[in-house]
């Protein structure tokens, strides 16, 4: 068992049309601000709001194949969900990723510092369902988002 406890901190929807979902989820409710849309010339590819303790994140396909090595090149990925847990430390995310993957969990995402500033990891639950492990952002190992 990891010493590092993980603390739920995400829900992340993967959605096969970002802006038809951005205006589902703004008429139900969830505030969501422009500048928290992040626009590439061939869509929208990101939205982060905050619901409460926990963050609630949209991705496109095409940017979730990005972040997740596990689910390139896979054309389901529309409707999946990420459930992110806060790590205390970059450390923290090796340890648990390791743990959980020598305990025979299946690793989609080996850790690596990720263009926002954390470290980053994405493991399977027993149903399939990916479930990320980030450290705390840290301006020193943030880089230029990939082309998407």
């Amino acid at each position: 068992m990891p010493k590092a406890k993980p603390t739920l901190g995400q829900l992340n929807l993967v959605s096969g049309d970002p802006a038809a979902s951005i205006a589902f989820y703004r008429r139900l409710g969830v505030e969501i601000a422009d500048a928290a849309v992040w626009r590439t010339a061939t869509g929208t590819h990101h939205v982060n709001a905050r619901s409460g303790e926990v963050d609630f994140e949209l991705d496109s396909t095409a940017f979730a194949q990005i972040w997740n090595e596990g689910w390139r090149g896979r054309g389901d990925l529309k409707g999946r969900i990420v459930l992110g847990f806060r790590m205390v430390s970059r450390e923290a995310v090796d340890e648990v990723y390791a743990d959980l993957t020598t305990a025979g969990y299946a690793g989609l995402q080996a850790p690596y510092d990720a263009f926002w500033g954390a470290r980053y990891a994405v493991v399977e639950d027993p149903d399939g369902i990916a479930v990320g492990l980030m450290s705390p952002i840290s301006p020193d190992f943030k880089s230029l988002p990939p082309e998407i």
